[in-house]
């Protein structure tokens, strides 16, 4: 799962005209990754089609294999799990190691908190850096006794209680993986565990625990942010799952389309849950062209396939309440509004620092050595954006081994005088395995550093 071990294969994009075509993202990570856990603790067989088979699900399906569920791939994105049942983790015999995914190492914790087993829990070099502190806390409260690295970070050992208690916990800063690994501990819990939200976060793992038959109820609250309680023993159900496109994968070529000249291009079957649609809100602030058609749900989730044209942005204020539905996705935005007209201030996004990598710092050096005038705040970024013409590019960024900053300057390369190219494709596995052909197939292709 370690990027650092091979040599670093670097990636310039080109783009020698319009983009054009229809599109299928990859399934949605967050999805995916719920998918497979929820199947492994169902009693009995479930199905998925359309998983994501980035390496990031992947750690997730081999650590629900080494506690005991069957994990089996059928074909391209369909995969069979038979579950072990709620309460029958085994130990594993050895350390899980997660690759790059923050996702599968905080939900895992979760579900390993109230079992009675032990779990070494290893990542990358880059994982290794991110602090598990935010999710330690609430499942000690819970009984879990986890011993960290320094910082909380992995490698980490989590010995889940015997008799796990249920808690009533307000997230300090809102979170969906926090208030997702509460709710997964508590499934193990014979009485009620309690999540309170500041602000309302993405609710795959509501809307999935439910569609399993778990014992779940959300409100709103008077001050705003939500209350969601879980009633743990319950015995999950197997289920037929179908996982929407990834809209956090949609926003790459959804941006390039926006940004290259005469571009025209439809996305299939991308996810449109409400908390998770922010990208698409704020584009369409900035004068975006996009249109959602033929809107349907797909497995209790809302899904549109996305027209997207050539459009001149305008720079705008990002409110900073969109931050949580659209967090993933604001390396991309940063990109748009490197082509627009004017400024484009985004605060309160500050949780992108302890990402795969400081990806406002990652971001912001990267897009000043292309020749974009930004200016770096301790929770965002102003970018000064072009009015739509080329940036100078030239530039060669370094990704720090993250997925979202690779794909997100291979994309500012179509729309550079000179390439701009990314040190290190190797990261994209993790999230977007199809990345390069997806983008070839609508009209880019790979380049050389020395064209102009």
């Amino acid at each position: 799962m370690s990027h650092g071990t091979t040599p670093p294969s670097p990636l310039i994009l080109v783009a020698d005209g319009p983009l054009g075509g229809e599109a299928r993202v990859p399934g949605d990570k967050s999805i995916s990754h719920r998918a497979i856990m929820l199947s492994a603790l169902a009693v009995g067989r479930s199905e998925i089609r359309g998983l994501l088979e980035g390496e990031d699900v992947l750690a997730t399906a081999a650590a629900m294999r080494a506690m005991g569920a069957t994990v089996e791939r059928l074909g391209p994105g369909h995969w069979i799990v038979d579950g072990v049942g709620v309460g029958g983790l085994l130990q594993p015999q050895a350390a899980l190691d997660m690759g790059n995914s923050g996702t599968s190492t905080r939900l895992l914790m979760g579900l390993v908190a109230s079992h009675p087993v032990t779990a070494t829990f290893t990542g990358d070099e880059s994982l290794s850096r991110r602090p598990m502190g935010r999710v330690i806390e609430p499942l000690g409260r819970m009984g879990a006794d986890i011993t960290a690295s320094p910082g909380g970070r992995l490698p980490l050992i989590l010995r889940g209680a015997e008799t796990p208690l249920p808690i009533r916990y307000r997230l300090p800063v809102a979170s969906a993986q926090v208030k997702s690994a509460i709710l997964l501990a508590g499934l193990n819990i014979g009485a009620e565990t309690v999540v309170e939200e500041p602000v309302p976060t993405r609710d795959h793992s509501e809307r999935m625990l439910k569609g399993f038959g778990a014992d779940l109820s959300a409100e709103p609250l008077p001050e705003g942010g939500n209350r969601i309680a879980i009633r743990g023993w319950a015995s999950l159900k197997p289920q037929a799952l179908e996982v929407p496109g990834d809209p956090s994968s949609a926003g790459f070529p959804l941006v390039a389309a926006l940004i290259v000249p005469g571009s025209d291009v439809l996305i299939r079957g991308v996810g449109q849950n409400p908390t998770r649609d922010g990208l698409v809100r704020v584009l369409s602030m900035m004068g975006a062209d996009i249109e959602l058609l033929d809107p349907r749900e797909v497995g209790g989730e809302p899904v549109a396939d996305i027209r997207v044209r050539h459009s001149a942005l305008r720079g705008i204020e990002v409110p900073p309440e969109v931050a949580p539905s659209m967090i993933d996705e604001y390396p991309i935005l940063f990109v748009a509004a490197a082509l627009a007209e004017g400024r484009t201030v985004m605060r309160g996004i500050e949780e992108l620092r302890v990402k795969e990598s400081d990806r406002i710092a990652a971001m912001a050096a990267g897009l000043r050595a292309a020749g974009v005038q930004v200016e770096e705040l301790p929770d965002g970024l102003i970018v000064n954006g072009s009015g739509g013409g080329p940036v100078a590019g030239g530039a060669t960024v370094a990704t720090h081994l993250d997925h979202r900053i690779a794909m997100s300057f291979a994309v500012l390369s179509l729309v550079s005088r000179r390439p701009v190219k990314v040190d290190d494709r190797a990261p994209i596995a993790t999230s977007f395995p199809d990345f390069l052909p997806l983008m070839q197939r609508l009209g880019a292709r790979e380049g050389q550093s020395h064209e102009a």
